[in-house]
């Protein structure tokens, strides 16, 4: 099954909007993170693994892909944290994956799983 989660990339004033979407299967484990992330969404894959742990949901020893979509489009940034996140709760069964259907998410999570504050929120907003 894959999740989707719906957010945003920003491109100077303008925001493009970008699928969040997590398969989990078999395999090796492993958290791989796809569609041309930078060094920020890159790292959000330990903040991510720190923040779900430390509200209780440990992560299986499966293969995890996170595809930010479209992949063509640069994506910068820690904002794609909290979308991250809960397409892979979805994904693992922890949220209803259709609860997450008529949302925009973007947020920066705390390695105690709080969200912080990230820049952008206004013309995520707007777009939304």
């Amino acid at each position: 099954m894959v999740a989707r989660v719906r957010t945003v990339a920003f491109e100077g004033v303008d925001v493009r909007p970008v699928d969040a979407q997590v398969q989990v299967s078999g395999g090796m484990p492993a958290f791989r993170l796809v569609g041309l992330p930078d060094k920020a969404v890159g790292e959000s894959r330990e903040r991510v693994r720190a923040a779900l742990t430390a509200i209780g949901l440990a992560l299986p020893p499966k293969r995890i892909t996170v595809n930010l979509a479209p992949a063509d489009l640069p994506k910068e940034g820690s904002h794609f944290d909290l979308a991250i996140a809960l397409a892979l709760m979805a994904a693992l069964g922890a949220i209803p994956a259709d609860a997450l259907q008529d949302f925009l998410v973007i947020g920066e999570l705390n390695l105690d799983g709080t969200i912080a504050p990230v820049a952008g929120a206004l013309p995520a907003a707007s777009s939304a």
